[in-house]
């Protein structure tokens, strides 16, 4: 006889005629649902060219509470009026099919299972599910070709085994982890861009540049040597000489000759000056290239947009020459952790920065030393607890360090117990650019630095950008995601070398979403909260209190109180037919 969770796996129970829904009206906590509560809507019928789904599992995400905080206001929303237009949070999202379109039967079927990839792109515009797309907090919806038709196709991911439906719901949030160490940058010149090459009047360095200087169809030269003025000449681009111009006249430059988009590819040679790089940095193009070519240190720290580092991939290369080409490429221009080398997570107690952590904990040549930084003791603990013993098992050295109450600085720590070299790599997993210029100064002189969390664009940072060409510092951002972040997440869950389980701290059922919210606001938990909207009568609950209320489920955790398929394939048991 099937079990009740085989029956719910199996699609065997009947489509209720309503569903439950969190939709959002307006920010603030008070513009989510009704009264408090979830409102019931009728279950509709796929068009042809649409698919019914049930939502099986939803993520929680601090994403979420900028959504509900700013409303109508959120960049993903262009001052949409929600109180006639609601949308619905939930981008972290475990799927299953249960009614498919006459068009899309070819591809979809029922009971097959999904995840969403939320970022979406069509003619090269931006939405994304849980934003401008209504989300998953829901029991039942349709996803049709806002979802479906998109520049990269279906912003959809088959499931593939036996993966459990909250580790499913937090591929999403697990494949942003990865894309952090997947290079997003655009590490060659722009075929058909336009490039920018500052020199110095005074340099008689006679450069070369052995590859990629064809690509642009336009090039601008500033004061540049004789060598570099004659290759520029030797190209079939457009060639603009501007010399004579100061930091302050930069930006009347990128007006008139991109419209104020943006240089694709600035190369500086010799630099000194902190001003000017600042200056000119500020006119990289989105995904554009700043390389800079010297043997002489700049005068000081070059105020950075930390916040475009993230959100727009712009890089930050360079060499000693007298190459220009030698700084392109990803042989110079690393984006993963060292292999055996010595890393720091700054704000890892939050529920993503525990990501970073348990990754690096989990590849197989990850660092030899850890160090994870939270400024609250409790969540600290539980830095301990979860992943002392893990590092123990990989033989790796775990640090844990609250900066806020110590008695020896970060700075001392770090220098102290790397033999005052400096960390090979630093994660900044909190949104503030003090900090991520604090991490900076961790770093040994050929460190990476990644800035996980955002900030907005045009928040500065003074960072010392001399390491970048003098030696071979790197400095990254990654925002989101794709399809291939998640799919990766999930092979790695199936062979059992990553578990996106162990990042849940908190389940819920579907009236508890709200409480959920209020519990991020307040960080009670010290992970993801996983809601199930399908489940009723289930409160807002931490996996350290099942056993106390549910021991049945909890006799099904793994090892430190971790998410397992097991516990919710009881916890669905003991729950079935209260949706």
């Amino acid at each position: 006889m099937n079990s009740s969770f085989d029956l719910y796996r199996t699609l065997q129970a009947p489509v209720p005629e309503k569903t439950w829904a969190w939709n959002m009206y307006g920010s603030g906590i008070e513009n989510i649902g009704h009264a408090g509560r979830p409102e019931l809507f009728p279950v509709p019928e796929p068009a042809d060219h649409q698919l019914l789904v049930r939502v099986d599992a939803v993520g929680m995400c601090f994403s979420d509470l900028k959504l509900l905080k700013q409303g109508g206001q959120h960049p993903r929303l262009n001052n949409r009026d929600l109180t006639r237009e609601p949308t619905r949070p939930g981008h972290e999202a475990s799927l299953t099919v249960v009614k498919v379109g006459k068009e899309l039967q070819h591809w979809y079927h029922p009971g097959q299972r999904l995840a969403v990839q939320p970022d979406i792109y069509k003619d090269g515009k931006s939405a994304a599910y849980g934003y401008t797309v209504p989300g998953a907090l829901i029991q039942y919806h349709l996803i049709g070709p806002e979802v479906l038709e998109t520049d990269a196709g279906a912003c959809l991911l088959p499931l593939e085994g036996e993966i459990g439906y909250a580790e499913a719901a937090l591929l999403e949030p697990w494949g942003c982890v990865l894309a952090a160490y997947t290079q997003r940058r655009r590490l060659i010149p722009k075929e058909g861009g336009v490039m920018w090459v500052i020199g110095r009047a005074d340099d008689e360095t006679v450069y070369e540049f052995s590859a990629g200087l064809d690509a642009p169809s336009t090039i601008v030269v500033t004061d540049v040597p004789a060598s570099v003025l004659a290759l520029v000449k030797q190209t079939a681009a457009k060639v603009i000489v501007r010399d004579g111009l100061g930091p302050d006249d930069y930006a009347a430059l990128s007006a008139q000759l991109t419209d104020g988009r943006g240089f694709d590819d600035i190369v500086v040679l010799d630099p000194r000056s902190a001003e000017m790089v600042s200056a000119a940095a500020r006119l990289i193009a989105r995904r554009g290239t700043f390389n800079m070519v010297g043997r002489s240190p700049l005068d000081g720290f070059v105020q950075t947009d930390v916040g475009r580092l993230h959100y727009d991939y712009t890089a930050y290369i360079g060499n000693t020459g007298p190459d220009l080409a030698a700084s392109y490429g990803e042989k110079r221009n690393r984006c993963d952790l060292v292999p055996n080398g010595t890393a720091i997570f700054i704000g890892a107690g939050g529920p993503m920065g525990q990501m970073h952590v348990q990754r690096a904990l989990e590849l197989p040549n990850g660092p030899r030393l850890i160090i994870a930084t939270e400024i609250n003791n409790v969540r600290l603990a539980v830095l301990k607890d979860r992943f002392l013993p893990l590092a123990k098992r990989r033989r790796r050295e775990f640090l844990t360090f609250n900066p806020g109450s110590a008695a020896e600085s970060l700075y001392d720590l770090v220098m102290r117990v790397t033999d005052q070299q400096g960390v090979d790599d630093a994660v900044v997993c909190v949104p503030a650019a003090s900090l991520m210029a604090e991490a900076a100064t961790l770093m040994n002189p050929n460190g990476m630095l990644v800035f996980f969390a955002g900030v907005p664009n045009g928040t500065l940072a003074p960072l010392d950008l001399s390491a970048v060409y003098l030696h071979n510092a790197q400095f990254t951002g990654t925002s989101g995601l794709t399809i291939d972040d998640q799919a990766s997440v999930m092979h790695r869950a199936l062979e059992g070398s990553l578990s996106p389980g162990h990042s849940v701290a908190a389940i819920g059922g579907m009236e508890a979403a709200r409480e959920a919210i209020l519990a991020m606001m307040e960080g009670r938990y010290p992970g993801k909260i996983v809601i199930f909207p399908q489940i009723s009568g289930l409160p807002l609950i931490g996996l350290d209190e099942l056993e106390g209320q549910y021991p049945d489920i909890a006799s099904h955790l793994g090892k430190g109180n971790t998410w397992t398929a097991d516990a919710e394939r009881v916890l669905i048991e003991t729950f079935s037919g209260t949706g």
